[in-house]
């Protein structure tokens, strides 16, 4: 199951007087890295390199900013894929200390920066949810209030006109579930409605 991060996280490292500063954080799409990393570049203008990796379906990317070619964004990356995480962004300043670190150095060290902020990341399952709706005499909204609040649904609208509709969402592995304990109750008087029609 993909994980998301719950929160950011920072690490820093110094490796032979370079100064690599990490951060894990959530992060949906291209845009809003790229924006992250511009912020980063304002916030550390004496910075050598803003080297970044994306794990966001269609749009991951891996960015090595000036530091030679696969030795900063594609270790990042990897480090974001083995931990089967998904939406997240990787991002590691670099202030240059001097000294070369060689091709070898710069990938642990980036590779490093992005696993000790991961070490400290609370991580959660995503999890998927399914919306779903149903209209029910009066005489069973109770009942089927309970059902909902018992499996842990969300109820997201209610309307109450010759007979009451209910819109509620609850993860999708738990749907199936709950339509059929919920159609067994309502004993055919609970209908079921298209969600994406209302």
């Amino acid at each position: 199951m993909p994980l998301i991060l719950a929160a950011p996280v920072h690490s820093e490292l110094i490796i032979k007087k370079s100064r690599f500063i990490g951060c894990v954080q959530p992060m949906a799409d291209r845009a809003g890295a790229q924006r992250v990393v511009a912020e980063l570049w304002a916030r550390h203008p004496g910075a050598r390199h803003v080297c970044w990796a994306l794990l966001a379906g269609g749009q991951s990317a891996a960015v090595d900013d000036g530091e030679p070619s696969g030795t900063a964004g594609r270790p990042m990356l990897d480090v974001l894929r083995h931990q089967d995480l998904e939406g997240v962004l990787a991002t590691v300043v670099r202030y240059f200390g001097g000294v070369k670190l060689g091709a070898g150095g710069l990938v642990r060290a980036y590779t490093d920066a992005v696993a000790q902020a991961l070490l400290q990341a609370e991580k959660v399952p995503i999890v998927c949810l399914q919306t779903l709706a149903c209209v029910v005499p009066y005489a069973l909204e109770g009942l089927l209030r309970r059902e909902l609040d018992a499996a842990g649904a969300n109820l997201l609208r209610v309307a109450h006109g010759q007979a009451v509709e209910l819109h509620f969402s609850l993860p999708e592995e738990a749907a199936a579930a709950l339509q059929a304990r919920l159609a067994e109750a309502g004993q055919g008087r609970l209908a079921w409605l298209d969600e994406a029609g209302g």
